[in-house]
């Protein structure tokens, strides 16, 4: 019996270790507010700011003012590591940017510590410190949330340009324009949505007017009915950015 309590809490410290939502960074992103080399300040290009976004799935997507580094990482022992750290190929326009996404790359390749202090994300490698404040989130509510990705299954398609979807949650209700037609759930005697953790539950259907509108302007507002059509759904919000999604696999990439 003693044998066997024993390799249970190992197991369980070991799962602790991995990277959960209990590690306080997971699903926030954070601008640099300090940097450090060799115990001197570094000056970033101008205008430029360091960026990490740790995804609800385990995945760090990573910027320092061109282009975009992501990879699954790990935060187990208070070392931040990247595996199969990728990055777009972006020509950086400005004078010094290239050099600052090889930097960045380079420091975050040799598995950097991390701690939190208070809310401060603190990376600390080989002659540098990099000090991040958390980004604030946005609320789910009194927010017009534009379509920006569309979501079949596991595959995330973008939207066709010139065609602007949103959604609203206000005061108990959705609010939708779907690039040409409009409407909402607010309709008299309409049941106001619940949020219940994660999950948001509306027992009225949207009301839509009726145009027929090109065939890109139809396919957002398809795909957003399709997300709303069930009455539920999740969401997830990562600092400015909202993913809906429904039990049959359809949902929506939207941001603030």
């Amino acid at each position: 019996m003693g044998s066997r309590l024993l390799v249970a809490l190992v197991l369980l410290a070991t799962a602790c270790g991995t990277a959960g939502g209990g590690n306080g960074v997971q699903g926030k992103v954070f601008t640099s507010t300090s940097v450090t080399e060799q115990g001197k300040p570094r000056a970033l290009v101008e205008g430029t700011k360091l960026e990490l976004r740790f995804t609800a799935d385990g995945r760090l997507l990573a910027t320092a003012g061109c282009n975009q580094m992501q990879g699954p990482v790990n935060l187990d022992d208070g070392k931040l590591t990247v595996t199969d750290l990728s990055t777009t190929d972006m020509a950086c326009p400005g004078e010094g940017l290239h050099e600052q996404d090889e930097w960045l790359a380079e420091l975050l390749n040799g598995k950097p510590s991390w701690r939190l202090d208070g809310p401060n994300l603190v990376l600390t490698g080989a002659n540098t410190e990099i000090v991040l404040a958390p980004e604030p989130q946005a609320p789910l509510e009194g927010v017009t949330w534009t379509v920006e990705g569309i979501v079949t299954q596991d595959a995330v398609s973008s939207v066709p340009d010139g065609v602007t979807g949103t959604v609203s949650f206000k005061d108990g209700h959705i609010y939708v324009q779907g690039g040409c037609n409009s409407g909402s759930t607010d309709s008299t005697g309409a049941e106001k949505y619940e949020v219940d953790g994660q999950r948001v539950t509306f027992g009225s259907s949207l009301a839509m007017t009726l145009m027929m509108c090109s065939e890109n302007k139809m396919k957002v507002e398809g795909a957003i009915l399709d997300t709303l059509g069930l009455g539920e759904v999740t969401f997830e919000i990562d600092g400015d950015t909202l993913t809906l999604m429904n039990a049959n696999g359809a949902g929506l990439k939207l941001r603030k």
